[in-house]
């Protein structure tokens, strides 16, 4: 017996794009990101990383700020910048993780930043947190 509302539809699960230049670092974040259920791409490189985001539009970009060739930093500038990529979530994440380097990401429009090395719950809260799914 229904009561006549449809169940809804399945939440698609969140795309994640990790860039991220060290490969452990990479393992991990995927790792943690897979058995959350949610979808991830990697790319290795600041280079690579605006055109995968142009094609993909991920919900949310785990974004290291030293990374070879462009800087985390320009590709956070440069989402922020891009109407089309308005609903992008960004988490940056750095092995720099003073007071100052935290207020310099999140003035540039990042939605959260986590110091490098980080424990994986809390990445994992922060992942959701900044998805809008709290903890």
């Amino acid at each position: 017996m229904t009561d006549g509302i449809a169940p809804a539809p399945p939440r698609p699960a969140a795309r994640i794009l990790v860039v991220e230049d060290d490969d452990n670092i990479a393992t991990a974040l995927e790792y943690v990101i897979s058995r959350e259920g949610m979808d991830c791409q990697r790319v290795a490189s600041g280079a690579e990383a605006m055109a995968r985001i142009r094609d993909t539009r991920p919900d949310l970009v785990l974004l290291d700020i030293m990374l070879p060739e462009v800087s985390g930093y320009d590709i956070c500038r440069d989402i922020r910048t891009d109407p089309g990529l308005s609903d992008v979530r960004i988490l940056m994440m750095t092995a720099r993780g003073s007071a100052t380097e935290q207020k310099r990401v999140l003035a540039l429009g990042a939605d959260g930043f986590i110091s490098k090395p980080f424990e994986l719950k809390f990445l994992r809260h922060e992942v959701h947190r900044v998805l809008g799914g709290g903890a």
